[in-house]
């Protein structure tokens, strides 16, 4: 693509950051340059967190109706998934996934969640008292 033609259109990320794209100059010769974005990936952005946003709000009503604990919910938010959660809190997959359970969620202990609420950049009061 040619440097002119490089896309400039406003992006869901324009404000934030712009892309490095390779471009050929007036010489012809491959060049770098800055975009602020374009129509197809905006587009494909804002699909994107309207299904980010409709799965929060599914796992929200999930936690609100005792289905899911409050950590399926502070996962989505926060656009984690299992090895992710892993890593920050030491506990294997099926430990977990079997915290998810309401039932077992409201035994854990304090240390347990606390560790929960610092991955999840929540305070342990607002992880145990889900007010979604």
């Amino acid at each position: 693509m040619k440097k002119e033609n490089l896309p400039q259109d406003k992006s869901a990320l324009g404000d934030i950051t712009r892309e490095v794209c390779y471009v050929k100059n007036e010489e012809g010769k491959y060049t770098t340059d800055l975009s602020s974005g374009w129509e197809v990936k905006k587009d494909a952005l804002d699909n994107a967190w309207t299904d980010i946003n409709q799965r929060v709000e599914e796992a929200r009503l999930a936690v609100k109706n005792g289905l899911v604990s409050p950590i399926q919910y502070y996962m989505e938010l926060r656009l984690m998934d299992f090895p992710i959660i892993c890593g920050y809190t030491g506990f294997w997959r099926m430990t977990i996934r079997r915290h998810m359970k309401p039932h077992v969620f409201k035994n854990l202990s304090d240390k347990k969640l606390l560790l929960y609420a610092q991955a999840f950049e929540v305070t342990l009061e607002e992880l145990k008292n889900f007010k979604g």
